[in-house]
C-alpha cells in the first residue's frame, strides 16, 4: 500500500466529499470552471453563509482553492487531492484481485 505524507489527508478529503451539497459544489466547479461564491449560492436552497461554510470545508481539504482577481474571489476545483482517493481504492482493488486469484486457484483445485 502507498504511504502518505499526511495520514489525515485522505480522511479530510473523504469527510469533505461525503456531503451531497459539497459534492454538488465540486461537480458545478468542475463543469463551469472558477466561480464566485455569490454565483454558486443561488443554485442551492440555503443561505450564502451556509454555502460559504461548505466551501470552507472543501478548501480545508484541498479540494478547492480561492484566488483573487481584482475585487473578485474565485473558487476553483482542485483535482489533485482526488488522487488520494484513487490510490486508496487502488490498494483495495489489489487486495480483492489477490483474493479473487486465490479463490480461482482453490476452485480449480476442487475441479481437478
Amino acid at each position: 500500500m502507498v504511504e502518505r505524507k499526511d495520514p489525515n489527508a485522505l480522511s479530510a478529503i473523504l469527510k469533505a466529499a461525503s456531503d451531497p451539497t459539497r459534492r454538488q459544489i465540486l461537480t458545478l466547479l468542475a463543469q463551469q470552471g472558477p466561480m464566485r461564491v455569490t454565483d454558486i449560492a443561488p443554485r442551492f436552497e440555503m443561505s450564502l453563509n451556509s454555502v460559504s461554510k461548505h466551501i470552507k470545508v472543501l478548501e480545508n481539504a484541498g479540494l478547492v482553492s480561492r484566488r483573487t482577481e481584482w475585487r473578485e474571489h474565485l473558487i476553483e476545483v482542485q483535482m489533485d487531492p482526488l488522487s488520494e482517493i484513487d490510490q486508496w481504492f487502488a490498494g483495495l482493488r489489489s487486495i480483492w484481485a489477490l483474493r479473487l486469484d486465490a479463490l480461482e486457484a482453490a476452485l480449480k483445485e476442487d475441479d481437478e
